[in-house]
């Protein structure tokens, strides 16, 4: 759960903030709000992410208390990463490889252990076991919908960056997590 947390966060802080990067999900959506009105991104993640935390508490509460743990930690740390948006200074197109494979690969992590960073991820989960479909799929779709409807707040160019992180986190976060979760 750290260490998928501290990947998250540092893909977030470190590659998709400094070129104003969106991801999918809650997460992308957190981070529309980051842009617009310089709010914290994990803080709005973990209010954005509440009503499916009260969902999956619903469902099933073992999953949804590690999940909420995952949140927590993934939100805080989120934050508390913020410096890192001024320490890796690469070109648009390797931060958004780069922080597709921390994203992805720090969701996969969690999902193999049992935990989420919340949001999307935990109605994935949910969604993959209900229609028998692989999560990571799952998500990747979630994503793509976020970012293509952020996309009035990016340039062709970001739009287009992000999209590619979005592949590569979604591919990252299929090698990581297990076949069944």
């Amino acid at each position: 759960m750290l260490i998928g947390s501290f990947l998250v966060g540092s893909g977030i802080n470190g590659f998709l903030v400094p070129y104003h990067l969106l991801d999918g999900g809650i997460i992308g959506l957190a981070l529309i709000l980051h842009y617009f009105f310089e709010v914290s991104a994990g803080f709005c993640m973990f209010i954005l992410s509440i009503p499916l935390c009260v969902f999956a508490w619903t469902e099933n509460r073992a999953y949804s208390y590690t999940s909420f743990l995952g949140l927590l930690i993934s939100s805080a740390m989120i934050d508390w990463l913020r410096p890192l948006q001024t320490l890796f200074l690469v070109p648009i197109a390797l931060s958004s490889i780069y922080g597709g494979i921390c994203i992805g690969a720090g969701i996969g992590l969690m999902l193999r252990y049992g935990t989420s960073t919340g949001g999307t991820d935990l109605l994935a989960t949910y969604l993959s076991k209900m229609y028998s479909m692989n999560a990571a799929l799952i998500i990747f779709l979630l994503d793509a919908i976020i970012v293509t409807a952020g996309s009035i707040t990016l340039n062709a160019t970001s739009f287009l960056y992000s999209c590619l992180m979005i592949f590569i986190a979604g591919l990252m976060t299929y090698l990581f997590k297990p076949t069944e979760i």
